[in-house]
C-alpha cells in the first residue's frame, strides 16, 4: 500500500534549491526560476506549502494574495511523478482555500493547460468552473481554461459579461475601460489599440504630477456618445475635477479651457450631469437596469500608489462589487484573471472611489441608446 502521511508545512528559504528542482522535474516549460521563487518566498504577499518525505519535497502550492480584492490566485502547483496517486495535489488545493479564506477571500482562481486532464478533472470534482478559456498562454502556445471557485457557497458571482481589454499604456486606463463597455453594448464593436489611443486624446482633460494626462468623466461621456451609446456623469465637484492636484498654472489653464470646451458640448449633446457621487445604492440601481458604470478610483489600495484609475463596473451583490480592472500588475506575477471581475467589499470599494485630498467622486454611466430605462436612483 501506498504511504500518504507525509508532512506538510509552508515553506521557506530553505526550500529555495528544493523548489528550483522540483519545477525542472515536474514542467518542460513556464517553469519558475530559482530567483522568482526567493521573490515568492521573501517578497510576494504569497504562500507556499510543502509536502516532504523524510526530507524530500515532493510537491508545492503556491498561492498569491495580491491586491486589495477578495481574490487568491493559485499559482503553481507540482507534484513529483513518483508521489502521485496519492491524492496530495487534493490536500494541497485544500490547504491553499483554507489559507485564503482565512485571509478573507472569497474566490480562488487560477490558469490551467487545456491538454493537462488530469488537473482539469481535480479541480472540477473541488468545485471550480470554467470562467474563460486563454488561446496561446503557455510558452509552447497551449491554450488556458481559466477556473474560479467562490469559497464562501457555490453560488456564481452576479456579474454581466463584459469582454477584456487590457489597456497598453499607463495612462490609458480610462480609453481601455470605456472599450469594455462600448464592446458590452454593441455587438459589432471591436475594439483596438488605435482605438484605445484615439479615445484617450478625445477623453483627456485631467494633466498628472508628471507624466501624461488622463481621461476626464466629461471626455469619456462625450466619446461614448459618440460612438452609440447613452451616457450620464456622476461628480461630487461643480468644478473642474483633478485641477487643484496640478501645480502648473499653466497646465491648469489648459485643463480649464479643455473642461470648459467639453461642458459646452456635453450641454449640447444633452448629457445628463449630476454634482454628487454615485453612491453604492445607485450603483446597485444602475447596473440592475443593465447599464455600465465606469467608475474613477485611487489606485492606492490596490497598487499603494495615489493615482486617479478607471474600473468597469461589472456586478455587485450584498459584499462585493466586482470590476474590470484594465491594469494587470505583471511586476507582481499577475495575469488577466487577476484584473477580471475582482470582489472589492463594498466598504472598500466606497472608500477607492474617491480621489484626491477633497475625496472626488466621478462616474460615467453607460447604456444603449435609446434603451428608454428608468434613471438611476438619486441618493
Amino acid at each position: 500500500m501506498k504511504r500518504t502521511d507525509f508532512d506538510l508545512r509552508q515553506a521557506d528559504l530553505t526550500d529555495l534549491d528544493a523548489l528550483a528542482a522540483l519545477e525542472q522535474t515536474c514542467f518542460k516549460h513556464d517553469r519558475l526560476s530559482r530567483r522568482q521563487w526567493r521573490h515568492m518566498l521573501s517578497k510576494a504577499h504569497a504562500r507556499t506549502w510543502v509536502v516532504v518525505d523524510r526530507g524530500r519535497l515532493i510537491a508545492h502550492v503556491l498561492v498569491l494574495f495580491n491586491r486589495a480584492t477578495a481574490i487568491a490566485r493559485l499559482y503553481s502547483i507540482a507534484v513529483d511523478p513518483e508521489y502521485r496517486g496519492r491524492s496530495l495535489a487534493r490536500r494541497l488545493v485544500e490547504t491553499a482555500e483554507r489559507e485564503a479564506l482565512r485571509q478573507g477571500r472569497a474566490y480562488m482562481r487560477l490558469e490551467v493547460r487545456s491538454d493537462n486532464k488530469a488537473s482539469l478533472g481535480l479541480f472540477e470534482s473541488l468545485g471550480y468552473r470554467q470562467i474563460g478559456v486563454v488561446p496561446d498562454y503557455y510558452e509552447d502556445h497551449m491554450q488556458a481554461e481559466r477556473l474560479e471557485k467562490h469559497l464562501v457557497d457555490a453560488t456564481a458571482p452576479p456579474t454581466r459579461r463584459i469582454p477584456y481589454y487590457r489597456q497598453t499604456l499607463n495612462f490609458t486606463c480610462g480609453a481601455a475601460a470605456l472599450m469594455m463597455a462600448l464592446a458590452a453594448l454593441l455587438p459589432r464593436f471591436r475594439p483596438s489599440r488605435t482605438l484605445e489611443l484615439r479615445l484617450w486624446r478625445e477623453a483627456t482633460t485631467i494633466f498628472m504630477a508628471s507624466g501624461h494626462g488622463g481621461c476626464g468623466p466629461l471626455g469619456l461621456a462625450l466619446a461614448a456618445q459618440q460612438r452609440g451609446l447613452a451616457a450620464e456623469v456622476w461628480v461630487s465637484d461643480e468644478g473642474i475635477p483633478l485641477i487643484d492636484s496640478v501645480r502648473s498654472e499653466e497646465k491648469k489653464e489648459v485643463m480649464r479651457l479643455v473642461h470648459e470646451e467639453m461642458s459646452t458640448e456635453a450641454e449640447a449633446a444633452r448629457i445628463p450631469v449630476f454634482h454628487r457621487g454615485l453612491s453604492l445604492e445607485a450603483l446597485d440601481e444602475c447596473l440592475a437596469e443593465g447599464k455600465i458604470p465606469l467608475v474613477l478610483i485611487s489606485s492606492y489600495h490596490l497598487y499603494g500608489n495615489k493615482e486617479a484609475h478607471w474600473l468597469v463596473v461589472t456586478g455587485s451583490d450584498d459584499h462585493f462589487v466586482y470590476a474590470h480592472d484594465p491594469f494587470v500588475d505583471t511586476e507582481e506575477g499577475e495575469t488577466e484573471i487577476d484584473s477580471i471581475n475582482m470582489p472589492i467589499a463594498r466598504q472598500l470599494f466606497s472608500r477607492m472611489a474617491r480621489y484626491g485630498k477633497a475625496g472626488l467622486q466621478a462616474a460615467v454611466v453607460l447604456s444603449k441608446a435609446g434603451k428608454g430605462s428608468k434613471k438611476c436612483l438619486r441618493t
